[in-house]
């Protein structure tokens, strides 16, 4: 059988190998002149910056995406994160994630303890944000601060944005992993291994390729039109989310359209330094909540020097975008970063701005609409129809894997 994927992208990638190795005949088209989409490297001066997605992977060795490379054989090693992470309080100090309960009274703690047992087991409505449910239990500057600055670096998105029921499953997952990781090598290593596992199954990998047109005929498609001429597919997986997938067919299911019209994408902005010296010492991610833009940082030559010249460190900050205008954003984020670190020198390498057509999710964390499309052999995977309760690219490793059972089980 034959399957073309639109994209390269992790999601595309993960879905190529998998069906790759499943005797499928694998063909996968990307636009842009190389491989990973927002997750690869981009050299410069000497350092690897990430297209996208931070060098981490929030739940490390032992999460779905660690469990699913595995699995395809994709040769990646996984540096674990320690600590896990830390979080900068009011008064500047630093302290462990675990201990952020000794922020409040004692009363306090006992009700938190308390309350996330139970929401844990007894899910809150979904309609109910993160945010609201919070003040829900509490009135506490802190609680809400610190929701914040974890759905900011998490998420991309306030705690307002993002549905509790969502919070909850993702911290559930981050307990039960013990994760993040650093992928030796950054972003890249995991691309480059995937890409590598299709063309050793005998797949292939066609850059500067665009696909234009999904053919469907009746509820089924045939294929897809690539730079003019048509290539035929048994299925077909776009890795490029529902809204631009469904541009690429005469969709005539409208409850499907109009659902999906109401995704919205998550956008952020990554701010790259160089310097010296450590500015944070460990290869966790530091939840800055007390600042008026970024929500963590993490400091990866800690864990992987080969991402910096020798003598140099790389890190990365990370902030949810709160306003239309860019360069307000961008200088809110950078007097943050003088503001946290005034001893210390460092070189603004790049930043990025993530929205439009290169957001940081397609689809914001809790308004993903599954793998699923009105086209029965047409599926949806990448950070446009995330599992649930998965970060970032975990949650893209969790809906690769929803897609292949379903997939996997009608093809036999």
């Amino acid at each position: 059988m034959k399957a073309v994927i639109i994209g390269a992208g992790l999601g595309g990638l993960l879905s190529g190998a998998k069906l790759s190795g499943a005797g499928y005949d694998v063909q996968v088209y990307e636009r842009l002149p190389f491989t990973g989409g927002r997750f690869t490297n981009l050299g410069y001066k000497g350092f690897q910056l990430s297209t996208g997605a931070l060098h981490m992977i929030p739940h490390g060795a032992r999460g779905p995406l660690a469990s699913l490379l595995r699995e395809l054989g994709a040769d990646v090693t996984i540096i674990p994160s320690k600590p896990m992470a830390v979080i900068r309080n009011e008064k500047g100090n630093d302290i462990n994630f675990h201990d952020f309960r000794k922020e409040l009274s004692f009363t306090k703690r006992v009700k938190l303890g308390t309350v996330l047992a139970y929401s844990l087991k007894f899910k809150p409505d979904n309609e109910i944000s993160f945010r609201d449910w919070v003040l829900k239990y509490f009135e506490d500057e802190f609680l809400l601060k610190l929701a914040d600055s974890f759905c900011g670096w998490a998420l991309s998105l306030r705690a307002a944005d993002v549905p509790a029921m969502e919070v909850l499953e993702i911290i559930d997952n981050m307990y039960r992993y013990k994760g993040p990781g650093i992928p030796l090598g950054g972003c890249r290593a995991v691309t480059d291994a995937l890409s590598e596992v299709i063309r050793s199954n005998g797949g292939k990998i066609h850059t500067k390729s665009c696909v234009g047109r999904i053919i469907v005929d009746g509820d089924r498609t045939t294929g897809v039109i690539v730079d003019g001429k048509k290539a035929s597919a048994d299925i077909v997986i776009s890795n490029i989310g529902h809204i631009e997938t469904s541009r690429m067919y005469d969709c005539m299911d409208q409850d499907y359209l109009a659902k999906t019209r109401k995704t919205r994408p998550s956008q952020g902005i990554k701010i790259c330094l160089s310097s010296d010296e450590p500015l944070l010492g460990h290869s966790g991610a530091l939840f800055t909540p007390y600042t008026r833009r970024i929500n963590g940082i993490n400091e990866v030559t800690n864990a992987d020097p080969s991402l910096a010249p020798e003598g140099k460190h790389l890190i990365m900050s990370h902030q949810t975008t709160l306003s239309g205008n860019a360069c307000l954003e961008i200088n809110l984020g950078l007097s943050d970063l003088k503001m946290l670190f005034p001893d210390k020198n460092f070189e603004v390498l790049m930043v990025q701005s993530y929205s439009g057509g290169w957001p940081v999710n397609r689809v914001s964390s809790g308004s993903d609409r599954g793998n699923m499309t009105p086209v029965s052999n047409l599926y949806i995977v990448g950070d446009g129809a995330k599992g649930k309760g998965g970060i970032e690219v975990e949650g893209v490793a969790l809906g690769v894997m929803n897609t292949m059972k379903v997939l996997l089980e009608k093809t036999g």
